[in-house]
Parts: structure tokens; sequence; C-alpha cells
């Protein structure tokens, strides 16, 4: 138990709440934990994200420990995906996409301190403000010289939970080379991590 990692489903829905527990119980990194007992992360799961999950989503996070919360929803537009993470989601998947090996991933990428969102919704999520318009004068952050198309490539993938190696393999890289596109993106703009580095590349001037 001390090696495993404890993990809480909060649902509105129970139906859902039961097919979320049932899925990482078949883990052998997790650890089922009630809503009110500590946890790492807290796993939300909705249908539609609207005010009353974004509430949910905030009290999740500002409970006494901290959790890190990953929001698993029905349906996900960037708008929304936007609205999650402001209020402190770390993780974003559609319940289609949600396997077993998926959701396991995104909870261990959350609890690692990594962000986690879909890679479809990456290039809207940087190219939109929040009321839907283009955001080409609205983005400081990654103003200047921008992101080359390699670097958003694994910017794509660091979003998506994957790993470095993962990643090289993907786009038939080297490690190395993977390393150091993160390196230079967390460098060029003064961020700590390659998590930093994919929240602020979705909060940088949009929310």
């Amino acid at each position: 138990m001390d090696n495993l990692l404890p993990v809480s489903v909060l649902a509105l829905d129970p139906v859902l709440d039961a097919g979320a527990k049932s899925t990482l119980y078949g883990s052998p990194d997790i650890a089922m934990v009630l809503p009110h007992e500590p946890a790492r992360v807290a796993v939300v799961i909705v249908d539609r994200v609207d005010d009353q999950v974004l509430h949910l989503v905030g009290t999740a996070r500002g409970e006494a420990h901290h959790p890190e919360v990953v929001l698993v929803a029905t349906e996900l537009a960037p708008i929304e995906a936007r609205r999650a993470i402001a209020v402190g989601a770390r993780g974003l998947l559609r319940r289609r996409e949600a396997s077993m090996e998926r959701l396991v991933r995104t909870v261990l990428a959350a609890a690692g301190g990594d962000c986690t969102v879909p890679t479809d919704l990456l290039d809207p999520l940087l190219d939109h403000r929040t009321d839907g318009r283009p955001a080409v004068a609205a983005r400081p952050p990654w103003s200047g010289p921008g992101l080359s198309d390699r670097e958003r490539a694994v910017l794509r993938l660091v979003a998506d939970g994957r790993e470095t190696g993962e990643i090289a393999q993907e786009l038939s890289y080297s490690v190395r080379t993977v390393t150091s596109v993160v390196r230079d993106i967390t460098q060029r703009f003064r961020l700590r991590n390659r998590a930093h580095a994919v929240a602020y590349a979705l909060r940088g001037g949009l929310l």
C-alpha cells in the first residue's frame, strides 16, 4: 500500500463513479481511497463541463491534501478545457478515450507533475482565447521566436503524457533530440520543467 498511488474518484453520476473505479482498480500502481481520504490524484468523471463541474474541480483541488485533478468528460471542447485548466485540472480526457491504459497513464502523469490534454485540443488551446476568437495579439508568452513545428510536435506528445522514449519513437527522433527540444523550450521561456511548459502554453495569454 505504501508504494501505491492513492487515487479518489468523484462523479455526479453513480454509474460513472462505478465505471471509473472499476477501471482504476485494475492497475497495480493505484490504491483507491474514499473522496474524503487523502489522495494524490482525484479523478472527476462528468458528462459535460459546466459551472457545477468547474466548482467541483476547484473544490477537489482545494482539499487539505491538494490532490492533482484529472477531469474525464463525455464532451470536452477547447473553451471547456481552458476553463477546467484555469480552475486547477492537471489532466483532461474524453470518456471515449479513457481506456484503462490511457486513464492510468494520465493519472500517473498528473501525480508526477505533468499536464496532459488530448492532442487534438492542444493547437486550439494555443491558438484561441476563452471567447473563441483568435489569440494572435493576446499570446505574449509565445511571442517573438514562438515555437517551431518540431517543438510543437514534441509539446503535443508531452501534453499527451508520453515519456521521452515514447516521444522519440513516435517522431523518429533520438532521445537526446527530444530532451534537447524540451530543454530549449523551458530555457527560452524560463520554465521549470516540461509540465510547466505545457501548462504555460495552455494558459499563456489565453485566460
